[in-house]
């Protein structure tokens, strides 16, 4: 839907300055069927490329409102602020749409690991035509994260 938003259409030779309002840009937001949009989420001092996670409209607005990131859990099907069960958190400094519309960039400030694996970033596999290979050590066990099972 947004690649050929009027909206975001619009945006295309806006010049730096320009201001629109949230509630339009949101919906003309490309949501997919599930009313969620892709969320990559990067150290904002480092540029260190931390995550992806999804985001519907509920939790992108309350992310902008509060500060601390939170994104839509697929398998839990609900909210799920980022370091809740873990105490590893994201604070929000900025927040962006790409040009159609489809993909949000957050940089945040992480705390700790943001990886599920006790990593400080989720993309820690390396690829090459040959395979892959593993290029960072945990920061911390899965225990540590959350504790033992």
């Amino acid at each position: 839907m947004s690649a050929s938003s009027p909206t975001y259409k619009a945006l295309e030779q806006a010049s730096p300055g320009h201001e629109t309002g949230l509630e339009a840009l949101l919906s003309a937001a490309g949501w997919n069927d599930d009313g969620l949009i892709p969320a990559i989420a990067q150290q904002f001092d480092s540029g260190e490329v931390l995550m992806m996670a999804w985001m519907n409209r509920q939790t992108l607005e309350e992310t902008l409102q509060t500060g601390r990131v939170c994104y839509w859990s697929r398998s839990r099907q609900r909210p799920w602020r980022k370091g809740e069960s873990s105490g590893q958190v994201q604070m929000l400094h900025q927040a962006w749409l790409d040009c159609d519309g489809d993909t949000l960039l957050l940089k945040v400030d992480q705390t700790g690991p943001a990886c599920h694996t006790g990593r400080r970033t989720c993309f820690y596999l390396a690829l090459d035509a040959n395979g892959a290979r593993v290029d960072a050590a945990p920061l911390m066990s899965t225990e540590a994260l959350y504790g033992s099972s």
